[in-house]
Formats: C-alpha cells, sequence, structure tokens
C-alpha cells in the first residue's frame, strides 16, 4: 500500500475512534435532550447518527491537522 494512502486510512481511524468515544459521552452524559424514550428503535437511530456525526467531523478534522503538521 502506498504511504499516503496508509497514512490518511490511519488518521481517519484514529480519528473516528476519538470522535466515536467523545460522541459517545456526550450522549451518556444527557448534554443533549432526546425526546424518545429509552430503548425505542427511535432512540438508537439518533444515538448512532449522534455518534456517527462526531465521529466524521473529528476524523476529517484529525487528518487535516495531520496532514498539515506533517513534515518531510
Amino acid at each position: 500500500m502506498p504511504r499516503m494512502i496508509s497514512f490518511m486510512l490511519t488518521r481517519l481511524a484514529t480519528g473516528f475512534a476519538i470522535g466515536c468515544a467523545t460522541g459517545f459521552l456526550v450522549w451518556q452524559n444527557g448534554f443533549l435532550s432526546s425526546s424518545a424514550a429509552a430503548g425505542t428503535l427511535e432512540n438508537y437511530l439518533a444515538q448512532g447518527l449522534f455518534i456517527y456525526l462526531f465521529a466524521s467531523t473529528i476524523s476529517m478534522g484529525y487528518l487535516a491537522t495531520a496532514l498539515l503538521l506533517e513534515e518531510e
């Protein structure tokens, strides 16, 4: 695998993992109020989308920062 693709995939995966952890913690600590009752399909879907929102945003930011700061 070319070095640049490997670099990008590892940074995206790392950022996605950080974003998932952050999104899950924010959801569990109740920073946002949910109108769906706990345990319903709507609640799980909302939680999944919320965590994906954090993960995708942070992974792109992590990759952009890594590309900006990479020196060679």
